[in-house]
C-alpha cells in the first residue's frame, strides 16, 4: 500500500473519531472534495496541508505521517541506536536480537526509512553471527524492494554487503554478478568512495576465484579511480586489495609497497578499527612473503590485537587476529603458543562461524603435530573434513583439502591422505 493511501486512511479514521464530516474538516481553508481526494489516496497533501490537518484533527503530525506517536517514534529511534551500537562494538548476537525485535514491532511498518535501516542492520548482524544465508536473503529482498525508498548510498552498501556475503559463502559467480551489476548501474555518473569500496570487494572475488587477468586489470582501474578522487578512503580500499592481487600474481615487493601505502594513509586519517584490520593484513603478508621476518609480523599482530580491543572491534575480527598469531607462532616454532591462540579464536566464535572454526582446527592440527600429539592432530583434521564435506566446491575448499592431505601424510595416514588429495582435485574440477 502506498504511503499516501496510509496517510489518507489515518486522516479519515481520526476525522470519524472526532465526529467531523469532510466539509467540517475542510472549512474554511480547504474544499471538502480535496479532503475526499486525500482520504481516498488520490491526492498527496503538501507538508503545509498535513500540518493544518494535524492541527484541525488535534493529533501529532508524526502520527498523521507515520502512524506512530512522537513517543513511539522516539522509542524506535533509541532502539535502533542501541542495536547499531551493539553491532559497532562487536556484540553481534545482541545486535541481531535487537534488530529482530525492532522488525517485529508493528509500529515500524509505517516508517520505511527506519525499517530499511533495521533490515540492513539485521543482515549485517546475521552475517557477523555466521548466518550468511539469512543475511543474503534479507539483503536480496532489500535490493529488489519496490515498496521501500532506498537511498543511492544505501543501495551501494547493500550491494557491497551482498557481494561480500556471497564471497564468504563461496558462491563466487553470484558475488561477481551482484558486484558487476551494481557498478554498471551506479557508476555511470562517475566513481565515489563507496563505489571504490564496492569495487575493492568485487576485486577480492576475482582473486578468490582465480581470475587473475581480470583481477590485475580491475586493480589498475580502481587505483586510477582512487587517484582521480584523491580521497583517503578510496586510496586505502584500492591499495589494500590491489596489494593482494600483486601478491597473488608474483609481485611481492609491489604488494608490500601498496599495502604499506594503505597503512600509512589509514594511520593518518582512518578510524581505528579499520587500522587494526589493515595492520593485521600487512602482518599476514609479511608472514607469507618474508617468513624470515616472522618476529616483525608477530609484533605487528600483537599491536593490531591491542588496537582491536581498544576500538571495540567485532569478535570475528579478534578471532581472525588470534588465528594469524597462531600461524606466526607456528612459523616461529612455538606450537604451544599457537595452540593457545587458536583455542582462543575458537572460544570467540564457537557455534557461530563454521569456516572460522575450520580454519582454527587446521592450525591446531599443525600445532599438535609439532608437539608430537598425532592423535589430537588427526582429531582436528576429522573436524575440518566433516565441515568440508558440506561446503561448496571452491578454490578455497580445494586448498583446505590439500592441507588436510599433507597433514594426513605427515602423521602417517596414507589412505586418508590420498582421499583428501582426491577431494581437492574434485573441488578444483580436475
Amino acid at each position: 500500500m502506498a504511503a499516501q493511501d496510509l496517510v489518507g486512511q489515518r486522516i479519515k479514521a481520526i476525522r470519524r473519531q472526532r465526529g467531523l464530516s469532510q466539509a467540517q474538516l475542510a472549512h474554511p481553508e480547504l474544499s471538502d472534495s480535496y479532503v475526499s481526494l486525500i482520504e481516498s489516496g488520490k491526492r498527496t497533501p503538501t507538508p503545509a496541508v498535513l500540518e493544518l490537518l494535524a492541527q484541525k484533527l488535534d493529533c501529532s503530525l508524526t502520527y498523521l505521517v507515520n502512524g506512530v506517536t512522537a513517543e513511539q517514534m522516539e522509542d524506535l529511534e533509541v532502539g535502533l541506536s542501541f542495536a547499531r551500537m551493539a553491532l559497532e562494538n562487536g556484540e553481534v548476537a545482541e545486535a541481531r536480537r535487537r534488530y529482530a525485535e525492532l522488525l517485529a514491532d508493528g509500529n515500524l511498518l509505517g516508517l520505511p526509512s527506519l525499517r530499511v535501516e533495521a533490515r540492513y542492520g539485521y543482515a549485517l548482524a546475521s552475517e557477523a553471527c555466521g548466518e550468511v544465508a539469512e543475511a543474503i536473503s534479507v539483503l536480496e529482498e532489500l535490493g529488489k524492494s519496490e515498496t521501500e525508498v532506498i537511498s543511492q548510498e544505501r543501495k551501494v552498501a547493500v550491494a557491497l554487503a551482498l557481494c561480500r556475503c556471497h564471497r564468504e559463502r563461496g558462491d563466487y559467480s553470484a558475488a561477481v554478478q551482484v558486484g558487476e551489476h551494481a557498478l554498471e548501474t551506479m557508476s555511470r555518473s562517475g566513481w565515489n568512495d563507496a563505489l571504490v569500496e564496492l569495487g575493492a570487494t568485487l576485486l577480492s572475488v576475482y582473486l578468490r576465484r582465480g581470475d587473475m587477468l581480470r583481477a590485475r586489470h580491475f586493480a589498475a582501474e580502481l587505483l586510477a579511480a582512487a587517484e582521480t578522487l584523491g580521497s583517503p578512503r578510496a586510496a586505502v580500499a584500492s591499495s589494500w586489495n590491489a596489494a593482494l592481487v600483486a601478491e597473488q600474481t608474483g609481485r611481492g615487493e609491489e604488494a608490500l609497497s601498496l599495502i604499506e601505502r594503505a597503512l600509512a594513509i589509514q594511520s593518518e586519517t582512518g578510524e581505528p578499527r579499520n587500522l587494526a584490520r589493515l595492520r593485521q593484513a600487512y602482518a599476514n603478508m609479511v608472514l607469507r612473503l618474508h617468513p624470515e621476518e616472522s618476529e616483525k609480523a608477530r609484533d605487528l599482530l600483537l599491536r593490531a590485537q591491542l588496537e582491536m580491543e581498544g576500538a571495540a572491534t567485532s569478535t570475528f575480527d579478534r578471532a581472525l587476529c588470534a588465528l594469524a598469531l597462531a600461524w606466526a607462532e607456528i612459523v616461529l616454532h612455538y606450537p604451544e603458543r599457537a595452540v593457545e591462540y587458536a583455542e582462543a579464536a575458537v572460544d570467540l566464535v564457537r557455534g557461530t562461524s563454521g569456516w572460522l572454526e575450520t580454519r582454527a582446527a587446521l592450525l591446531l592440527s599443525q600445532a599438535r603435530f609439532l608437539l608430537h600429539q598425532d592423535d589430537e592432530a588427526a582429531s582436528e583434521l576429522d573436524t575440518v573434513s566433516d565441515w568440508l564435506e558440506t561446503a561448496l566446491p571452491t578454490r578455497k575448499t580445494a586448498e583446505d583439502w590439500m592441507t588436510i592431505g599433507e597433514m594426513r601424510r605427515r602423521i602417517g595416514d596414507e589412505q586418508q591422505s590420498v582421499a583428501a588429495y582426491q577431494r581437492a582435485l574434485a573441488c578444483a574440477g580436475l
